[in-house]
């Protein structure tokens, strides 16, 4: 089975400059995605796409591969289905097979080998064609403003259950995807066939989009992921 890791990480970001090899805990923030990818046995190969060079040869100096990615799918509108489209059809060009793509988030680097390992068992297992790392939570509210007012939308206010009666809530939290390259092919979207999702822990869920961002899954890293 050839699992291919494609970590799409551009260039340009608006909240931190250079955020994708911004210092996080010691490392460019991308070194903790590839080297925890590269940490699973079940990983053929990592590859960064990127417009970036810095980023690309940062990733080089990790133990990735790289695909430079052009241009015209690197913008602030740029798609990660783009990104692993492209470099899905770089590796066929190159004879490189693709049995499964594991696209992990480079912002959300609070996750365990154990977790890419778990996911890409349950995948195989259970002949999926997309998957979605996932949080678990019983005990979030939601509510929806709209014209007419503000309504809830995961429970009825007006019969609210004790929290132990409430129905688990499956989020969808970004740290990465499974897909058969055909779901992407077909759908131009990393979802489709057969979809399932894998748990991961609850805090494991936040992920790096401005500095209070990067503060606060610093200590996370600090207090959970980093040993010694």
């Amino acid at each position: 089975m050839n699992i291919q890791c494609i970590i799409p990480a551009r260039g340009g970001s608006k909240g931190i400059f250079k955020k994708n090899i911004s210092n996080f805990c010691g490392k460019p923030l991308i070194a903790w995605t590839i080297e925890q990818c590269i940490d699973s046995d079940k990983v053929s190969n990592v590859w960064v796409s990127s417009d970036d060079d810095d980023i690309l040869n940062i990733a080089a100096e990790y133990g990735a591969q790289k695909i430079k990615r052009p241009k015209n799918i690197s913008g602030d509108k740029a798609t990660s289905e783009s990104a692993w489209q492209h470099a899905i059809d770089y590796l066929h060009s190159n004879d490189v097979p693709v049995d499964i793509v594991l696209g992990p988030q480079v912002t959300s680097p609070l996750r365990e080998v154990s977790d890419i390992d778990n996911a890409i068992t349950k995948f195989i297992e259970g002949n999926y064609d997309s998957m979605f790392a996932a949080s678990i939570a019983d005990d979030l509210f939601f509510w929806e403003e709209s014209i007419s007012g503000i309504g809830s939308i995961n429970y009825d206010y007006k019969n609210r259950k004790r929290k132990q009666d409430f129905k688990e809530q499956i989020i969808e939290n970004g740290s990465f995807y499974l897909f058969k390259p055909k779901v992407i092919k077909n759908n131009n979207n990393r979802f489709g066939g057969k979809i399932g999702y894998s748990k991961m822990d609850f805090w494991k869920m936040f992920e790096i989009d401005d500095i209070n961002d990067f503060r606060m899954c610093s200590s996370l890293m600090k207090e959970f992921l980093i040993k010694g």
